[in-house]
């Protein structure tokens, strides 16, 4: 005889949900909560990695006091109307209290209590689900890579007015992960960054030791306005790993965002400098300032380099890539397109151009939703 399914209590969903958060394996809490791996990642499955937000009364729902006060009056013979006039509630809302909930026979406060809180339960109805071309819309754009962020904040930009055309970004990660809401496909999953169906805590990353420079300018002297983003023509640059021992190395305008992806047939200083060189030489002078690298010895021949271009070289203090905060960034958002173990050595110069013209063109949070391109054309007037 198969045994009976156990369900969760309210500590035990609680402790789940919390566990979750700090980032414990689905193993340890399957552990400490004596289930079956399978049984926790089902549950956290069902809301997407999501933990449901906890449970509240509506404030005009109700109470329970209130329900015991029905039940007297409903023992005493006392009609609908009286009692809502001693509770100072409509008569209608008493009517049908008592009708859900047995009638005058078999009304019982607890167990019309119990009962509101259960049917409180049910499944509602998503923004998205509600209003189908808005739905259709976000659809569309998560279809072309963009973010949930870029799609919330694109439609509050282009229809300012109009309050049925907004979704917050949370709502379209939702919509996504939980399938029972019935709106998005789970395919759509796959045009994220990040294409996991579990929406996992963030882990602390490890840093990796990087090599000397000879002779290497510090970020610390990295002129001001470089600093400030104010003026357009200073970059920031890093190599990207592929599988089989492939690279390649991607250029990131810090004023506009505005990313170049540069080919390599391998990761020597002589191979990276001289495609970087031939890059941005053919960029216009006043976009020649300068570059902010990391420890990587790939640029060790970075005085070849300046004289090359005219750009000078500046290195970021060792273990520090937030201080190349946009390269890291748009560096994430290229895994989307070459996903981590990508032979990148099967990508043309102009497949490169091509995602990066995709990148350019996607709207950014941090340029107030426009694009790299529109951006970067504006400040060059």
């Amino acid at each position: 005889m198969a045994r009976k399914r156990r369900e969760y209590t309210a500590a035990e969903r609680k402790e789940l949900w919390q566990r979750w958060k700090q980032g414990e394996s689905i193993k340890d809490i399957a552990r400490t909560l004596d289930r079956a791996s399978g049984t926790i990642h089902n549950t956290i499955r069902e809301r997407g990695g999501v933990a449901p937000p906890e449970r509240r009364r509506s404030r005009l729902a109700l109470r329970l006091t209130e329900r015991e006060e029905i039940s007297r009056g409903v023992a005493s013979g006392e009609s609908a109307r009286t009692i809502a006039a001693r509770l100072e509630r409509s008569p209608s809302t008493v009517t049908r209290e008592i009708e859900r909930h047995g009638g005058r026979s078999g009304y019982r406060a607890a167990g019309a209590d119990q009962g509101a809180w259960d049917n409180a339960r049910r499944p509602q109805t998503c923004k998205l689900a509600r209003d189908p071309a808005l739905c259709q819309l976000v659809a569309t754009k998560l279809r072309e890579d963009w973010s949930p962020e870029q799609i919330a904040g694109w439609l509050k930009a282009s229809f300012p007015a109009d309050q049925t055309m907004r979704v917050s970004h949370e709502t379209i990660y939702l919509t996504l992960f939980i399938q029972a809401r019935g709106a998005l496909k789970r395919e759509l999953v796959a045009h994220l960054r990040r294409t996991r169906s579990l929406r996992r805590p963030k882990g602390a990353k490890r840093a990796k030791g990087q090599g000397h420079i000879v002779d290497a300018v510090s970020i610390r002297e990295r002129p001001a306005e470089a600093e400030d983003r104010a003026i357009p023509g200073h970059w920031e640059g890093d190599l990207i790993a592929g599988g089989a021992n492939t690279y390649l190395a991607t250029l990131v305008e810090r004023h506009s965002r505005f990313v170049m992806l540069v080919a390599l047939d391998g990761k020597d200083t002589r191979t990276v400098t001289q495609a970087l060189s031939k890059h941005v030489r053919r960029l216009p002078d006043q976009l020649r300032s300068s570059l902010t690298w990391d420890r990587g010895t790939e640029m060790a021949a970075h005085a070849k380099f300046t004289l090359a271009t005219d750009v000078k070289v500046y290195f970021c203090d060792p273990q520090s890539p937030w201080q190349r905060s946009s390269n890291e960034n748009t560096n994430g958002l290229l895994r989307q397109y070459l996903p981590k173990g990508t032979d990148l050595s099967k990508f043309t110069q102009s497949q490169l151009d091509a995602i990066s013209a995709k990148l350019n063109t996607r709207p950014r949070e941090t340029l107030d939703f426009q694009t790299p391109a529109d951006t970067l054309e504006a400040a060059l007037r």
